[in-house]
């Protein structure tokens, strides 16, 4: 029986270590900021409104302001990988904070996460633009957004966790992962098309590039491994702005930024055969699981974070995400959820509140208004930090290995699968192989009737998920 209950309970299990985490250094360490004390009658910090605190005003202004910044580099090279336009992607994060931040007054999921658009569908988008165009694709995120809200009004979340076990999802970040950090090599080597030889590919230009980037990725890597755990955001300015300094003097590729018009539209499809809808709805459903678990995890993680060992609410999180996936789509938007880096280096930057939220979508909303900014960005300091981004995705298959050793293969598997024949089909025939080595050991080992076992199996939907 133990594949089936590791499967069932790899995500719960998380939730739950994570909320022992809270616990265990509430009671054991004093907090990282500690609580003020307050006079008799007034309300407590822990319990106090998520969306703004006058005393923490301060700390959420420059938390924003930092977070803001550094969401920049990270959107622009996602949008790049999605083959969205980088307006669209910036707009996306603006609109997703300013309803993250509405949300938090009403039905707060959490504290200090920082929304934007996930790394981890970024292949998915791309996928997604190149079997139904560009001009469906409001209406994909549209159906997207409609499923998640489903999702959200009955709580589905716990039976979508016990279908798809936590460790095929992390298999399949790092089979994306895979893909993102390969689709930004290129980048390392580009060079001017005037620097190109007809005869060489290796030029003296191409290996100067190379070895520029190989030490903006070094310098990268060096910064973030000494501030990862006190200013996450310094990697970030170093790089970006020593390379806008190297680009005065050297000539090296620079960002491009299409301006495209953004402009309110209906989200009409405009498809011509029936099997085309199947394959959306499919599509759009994929894109809904892969987000709404991606949300959970991170929820999870930004729990054991929170300053003030405050509770995360992943329902309420999905209220947010669902509503700004919905209103995004009215401009040809993409999807969002609270990303665990942002939400990281937003908590070590000071945030305490939601506010910092609002301020990220401010500054993101100058570079939408002012793109011509982001094209002083070269395009290698870029790719360092995606490939690295990459990279991060792919190691998450360690978190897999206390699951034993047929979580670990089958995740690893599966990462394989989504880059070799794509996410929507790899992660499909992982969850394939899965259901069939479970009914292979129950049947054989166990001597259980097929009968028994696909009546058990439906049982544990039946019994609330698992989950409270």
């Amino acid at each position: 029986m133990r594949l089936t209950e590791d499967s069932s309970q790899s995500v719960h299990s998380h939730d739950d270590n994570s909320a022992a985490t809270v616990e265990r250094s509430k009671s054991t360490e004093p907090p990282e900021h500690p609580v003020p004390s307050e006079p008799p009658g007034s309300p407590d910090i822990r319990t106090a409104s998520a969306a703004f605190q006058v005393q923490y005003i301060a700390r959420d202004i420059q938390a924003g302001i930092i977070t803001g910044a550094m969401a920049i580099p990270l959107s622009v090279g996602i949008a790049l990988m999605s083959d969205y336009p980088i307006k669209v992607a910036l707009a996306t994060v603006a609109f997703a904070c300013f309803i993250g931040w509405i949300n938090a007054f009403i039905r707060p999921g959490n504290y200090i996460g920082a929304p934007g658009v996930a790394a981890g569908l970024a292949p998915v988008l791309a996928m997604g633009v190149a079997s139904f165009g560009m001009e469906n694709m409001a209406f994909v995120i549209f159906l997207t957004a409609t499923m998640q809200a489903l999702v959200w009004k009955f709580n589905w979340q716990k039976y979508i966790l016990l279908a798809v076990p936590g460790y095929l999802v992390e298999g399949l970040l790092a089979g994306v992962g895979l893909k993102i950090a390969l689709k930004f090599l290129t980048f390392t080597y580009e060079i001017p098309v005037e620097q190109e030889s007809p005869d060489v590919f290796w030029n003296g230009a191409r290996l100067q590039m190379a070895l520029i980037s190989i030490a903006g990725f070094a310098l990268f890597v060096y910064l973030f491994s000494r501030f990862k755990d006190t200013k996450p955001a310094v990697p970030y300015f170093l790089l970006i702005g020593a390379s806008i300094i190297l680009a005065q003097f050297l000539p090296v590729p620079m960002l491009h930024v299409d301006d495209v018009e953004l402009r309110l539209d209906l989200p009409i499809p405009h498809f011509d055969s029936a099997l085309t809808w199947v394959y959306v709805f499919g599509f759009a459903a994929m894109l809904a699981v892969i987000d709404v678990i991606e949300q959970v995890m991170s929820n999870a993680a930004i729990e054991k974070i929170d300053p003030l060992g405050r509770k995360c609410n992943t329902n309420n999180s999905l209220l947010a995400i669902w509503i700004a996936n919905m209103g995004s789509s009215f401009f040809g938007g993409m999807t969002n959820l609270d990303g665990l880096a942002k939400s990281t280096t937003n908590k070590l930057a000071g945030a305490m509140t939601k506010f910092s939220v609002l301020v990220i979508g401010l500054v993101v909303t100058f570079f939408v208004m002012n793109s011509q900014y982001l094209e002083y960005l070269p395009k290698f300091s870029l790719a360092a930090i995606m490939i690295f981004s990459g990279w991060k995705m792919i190691m998450g298959l360690w978190h897999v290995a206390h699951h034993g050793q047929y979580a670990m293969i089958l995740a690893t598997v599966c990462g394989l699968l989504v880059y070799k024949v794509g996410i929507f089909e790899g992660l499909l025939i992982a969850m394939a192989v899965h259901g069939l080595i479970n009914y292979v050991v129950f049947r054989q080992a166990g001597e259980i009737p097929g009968k028994v076992i696909i009546k058990k199996y439906f049982e544990k939907f039946s019994s609330n998920g698992g989950a409270d």
